[in-house]
Parts: structure tokens; sequence; C-alpha cells
């Protein structure tokens, strides 16, 4: 089943697929014939093999929320999720980029941390840390996909900038696979175009570097496109995605 399963998926580079089929977070879920596969972890779910509307249209029990993000592999998969959601369903374009190694400029992410204006602070998210995010809306993605502290604490990495004692903004994994983490960036409105995300971002591939981890980007809108690059990404390229809600 595995072996069948990872076929499925093969030269499928993303980091959230390499979750669950290491079984570090996240679910694989077939059909009956086991030649259509689902991977889900958070808010995405990655659809590949023969399209198969039953896996399109399951949830599983684990999925508590109403809003899911789907993948499809192919314009065939595509359509199905079309045909299944139709307008609950949104067509978007998200941003893939490269997974090389050596690309980092570490003087340069050096330089970016120190850029952090000086009234604020940036802490490695603790169990302080952590909670704080989970207690704050905008922030929970941060940590999210973590059940609790020690889950994080063993698979998880970020940063989080402060302002007199305030969370404002964070870095840290969305998913953790055995060779690397996804990043998730969040800045609190009131807070934002003041670099805090640059200073961040620099600062937790700092950290993934130290550590022998490599830290994936994907992007979800332009904005997030320049700061992955001006980090020091290339970008790869567009892929559709859908934005359902109602799941």
């Amino acid at each position: 089943m595995k072996e069948n399963i990872e076929k499925i998926f093969e030269n499928w580079n993303e980091t959230i697929i390499w979750s669950c089929l290491q079984g570090i977070m996240g679910e694989i879920h077939t059909n009956l014939s086991e030649d259509a596969a689902m991977a889900i972890l958070g808010d995405f779910a990655f659809y590949a093999g023969n399209p198969n509307e039953e896996l399109i249209r399951f949830k599983p029990k684990s999925c508590k929320q109403d809003f899911i993000i789907m993948v499809p592999q192919n314009a065939k998969w595509a359509d199905l999720i079309e045909k299944c959601y139709t307008d609950k369903a949104k067509k978007v374009t998200r941003y893939a980029f490269k997974k090389e190694g050596d690309i980092f400029d570490v003087k340069k992410l050096q330089k970016a941390v120190l850029s952090l204006p000086n009234e604020y602070e940036l802490n490695v998210i603790e169990k302080r840390e952590y909670n704080m995010c989970r207690e704050n809306g905008w922030a929970n993605d941060l940590v999210s996909q973590y059940k609790d502290y020690n889950t994080y604490k063993n698979l998880g990495l970020g940063i989080a900038a402060f302002k007199d004692g305030e969370l404002v903004a964070g870095a840290s994994s969305y998913s953790t696979y055995d060779k690397g983490i996804e990043i998730e960036i969040d800045t609190r409105k009131d807070h934002r175009r003041k670099g805090l995300a640059y200073a961040c971002g620099a600062k937790l591939i700092l950290q993934c570097l130290e550590k022998g981890l490599y830290p994936s980007w994907d992007a979800q809108n332009k904005w997030s496109v320049a700061l992955a690059q001006k980090l020091g990404y290339h970008f790869s390229h567009e892929y559709v995605a859908y934005e359902v809600i109602g799941y």
C-alpha cells in the first residue's frame, strides 16, 4: 500500500505531502482500489492518482474546520473539484519555490535580522510564545498544527516579534517533515509594512540552517512571492488551488 501511494505522489515536491507520507503529521486517505490518494494536513488537501469523486467529497473526522485549500494534481482533478463544490470552490493561483540547499546568503540574512526596528524584539517560540500564538486568532496558524507545546517543542521551530510585551508578528513552522519545515509568516495588521516579516523570516531561516533543516516556502500571494525572493528563494512555478468553504 505505502509503495503504491508514494508512487501516486511521485515527483510532487510539496513538503506537506512528505509530512503525511512519512507519518510525521497529517493523514493519507485512499479509495478502495488505492489508485487515488489524498494527503491532508491542516488547511491543505492534495489529490493525486486517478480522479475519484468519493475522495473529493470525503472529509476526515480529524478535520474540524469547514474551510480547506484543495490542490489538484492535474486538470482532471480540478474539474472534479469544480463539479463537486461548484460556487463553494474559489479557484486561486499559488506560487511554488524551488527547494535548493545552498542558496541562502547567511550574512544578508543576519543583516536582515538586525534591520528589525529598535522598538521590537525577537524571541524563540517557547511555551509562553506558543500559548500567546494560540490565544491570538491572527497568530494561531504559526503553531496550530501542533496539538500542544510539547509537540511543537519536539517538531516545530519559530520566531516571535514583540513590542511592549505584545505579540505582533512571527515566523514559524506550519508543518514538519523529516528534513525540514514549511514556513508560515503572520503579522498583526497594525504592525505591517515595518519589516517584521522580513526579520522574523530571516531569523527562522538562520535557525533552520544551524539545525540542518530546510525552510520550505510556498506563497499565497504576490506579497509573499516578493518576500521570499528578498530572503533568497528562487521562484519555481504557479499552480492552481481551490479555497473551499463549506467542506
